[in-house]
């Protein structure tokens, strides 16, 4: 009778393994097809995807070329930036010092780094671990970021220095503001706690673990002979442009790591077993962290506003940033998830804890609408829900919002009085400037013409054009960056310059450009 039962279930076995495994080959299929789609309907070179179901890793692969116009082939090697997909990596780094021992959730930043300070007093005494994690300190949305972004000559001691004079736009843990330098001192925190840089720390306690070979903190730290390597494109006039250079290597624990899909599978089921890896898990498996820490840092810390679009659409009840990761429903289940970006590159992971599934895409070109069409399509397949064209869904947003935009810049553009002039002659806007936590920033005058170059950052370098009334545009010479920026010019009583701020033109701008919280003092 047992030899009997065996032979059956074998026979049962045998028969449903195919089906299992045409399923994941069906769902693939449709997946592929989407990803072939989104890359030309986006203009995306370049993309590598990895799935991962119950441990198994049921896609890993690349798609498209690592350079426009060249045939090397991205595979599932290929090593891309991940942006802000470093946040929960340096997230995890503190989650392990916090089971050592070594710093809790609740200590308090200054007690580490002495002279960190933010612009309240109160907020810097009772500034902590989790706060600079929960993307709610009180400062605006990529505030400071121009201190790291392009690249800049600011060290991680300027930043710091620099805190103290960004304006606040809220009180201290009310509101999420999408914060770039605060991770970056949370590196520095890792730093100070192991005396160790923050680049050693993850290669020894993350990379080198789960053996993510190809991975590195930094592009700058990718061998030579590594041709593997995706190269940054940005579209201009339906034109594909090779960028790079804007790499993020001073964003460091904020999103400067380099990864390939294969590596990242590595990471995510480490999150996904709340910390342990390797081939065999049991109670005695390595971790990289406790269950205890999984589950703090995917705990709701910082709440975000759900639109009733979201809630009818995808099922969402509730949005929040955790530690390093950002959360919600979606359809039933709760959805750990991330994006990066950075010149050319954006980035997306996403975890179903509860279905054991997460998925990774890497892309060399900056559209987060394809991205998001192929995270959605690949959700779509692995949890069944209802059929959807998620490319087309994204193709058209994309294509309402760039003409919504550029309807308002046109609108503005015929509000501008052409007759009007500027106060001064150009010559005498052309003074060096100082932003209390930016630094000097240089306008100078040239064959007739106005030029800003800030004194940080080489790539932000651009003509001044009038506008109207003692308002310029800033052009910046790489037109890739998408930046240009109105520069106002307030003059005192006596008709000399008080001081100069400046905004981005288009709201289509990177947030990272922050523009809008300098405020120039002419150099005494």
């Amino acid at each position: 009778m047992k030899l009997f039962n065996c032979a059956f279930f074998a026979i049962i076995l045998f028969a449903i393994m195919p089906v299992h495994a045409k399923a994941v080959v069906d769902k693939n299929t449709k997946i592929e097809q989407a990803i072939t789609q989104a890359m030309t309907r986006f203009q995306v070179p370049g993309v590598a995807v990895a799935i991962i179901k119950d441990n198994t890793v049921v896609m890993s692969k690349g798609f498209g070329v690592i350079e426009h116009g060249k045939p090397a082939k991205v595979n599932a090697d290929t090593v891309f930036g991940i942006a802000s997909n470093t946040k929960a990596m340096t997230a995890a780094l503190l989650a392990n010092l916090v089971d050592e021992g070594k710093l809790t959730w609740q200590t308090k930043v200054i007690d580490i780094i002495p002279e960190f300070q933010m612009p309240n007093a109160y907020v810097t005494r009772e500034f902590t671990i989790t706060d600079l994690l929960a993307h709610n300190s009180g400062l605006g949305l990529g505030a400071g970021d121009l201190m790291i972004w392009p690249h800049t000559t600011l060290t991680n001691d300027d930043v710091i220095k620099g805190l103290k004079y960004l304006p606040e736009v809220s009180s201290f843990r009310s509101e999420f503001a999408y914060d770039n330098l605060m991770y970056i001192i949370a590196g520095e925190v890792i730093t100070r706690v192991t005396g160790k840089p923050w680049s050693d720390v993850i290669q020894e306690r993350i990379f080198t673990p789960l053996g993510m070979k190809n991975t590195r903190a930094t592009f700058s730290l990718i061998e030579k002979e590594n041709n593997n390597v995706a190269r940054a494109h940005v579209p201009l006039n339906d034109e594909l442009n090779v960028v790079g250079g804007n790499l993020l290597e001073k964003f460091s624990s904020a999103g400067s790591v380099a990864s390939s899909v294969n590596d990242m599978s590595l990471w995510l089921k480490a999150q996904l077993n709340q910390g342990a890896y390797g081939d065999k898990l049991n109670e005695n498996s390595p971790r990289l962290f406790s269950a205890k820490q999984s589950h703090t840092m995917w705990k709701p810390q910082t709440l975000l506003a759900v639109s009733d679009k979201a809630t009818v659409q995808d099922k969402t009840h509730f949005s929040a940033y955790g530690l390093g990761w950002f959360m919600k429903d979606y359809h039933g289940v709760k959805l750990i998830h991330h994006s990066g970006g950075i010149l050319g590159m954006v980035s997306k992971v996403v975890l179903v804890p509860e279905e054991n599934l997460a998925l990774v895409i890497l892309t060399n070109q900056q559209s987060g609408y394809a991205f998001n069409a192929i995270y959605q399509q690949i959700l779509n397949e692995y949890l069944e829900l209802p059929k959807k064209d998620w490319v087309t869904y994204y193709y058209e947003k994309q294509q309402k919002n760039v003409a919504k935009e550029q309807k308002r810049l046109a609108l503005a553009a015929e509000t501008v009085n052409k007759n009007s002039a500027h106060s001064l002659v150009l010559r005498e806007y052309a003074q060096t400037y100082v932003d209390n936590w930016y630094g000097e920033i240089h306008i100078s005058f040239k064959n007739n013409k106005l030029h800003m170059q800030f004194g940080n950052t080489p790539e932000l370098i651009g003509s001044l054009e009038h506008y109207q009334h003692n308002t310029f545009i800033v052009r910046w010479h790489d037109r890739t960056l998408e930046a240009d920026a109105f520069v106002n010019f307030n003059l005192n009583e006596d008709g000399g310059i008080n001081f100069v701020t400046m905004k981005a033109v288009s709201r289509a701008t990177d947030f990272s450009f922050d523009f809008h919280d300098l405020k120039l003092v002419p150099k005494k």
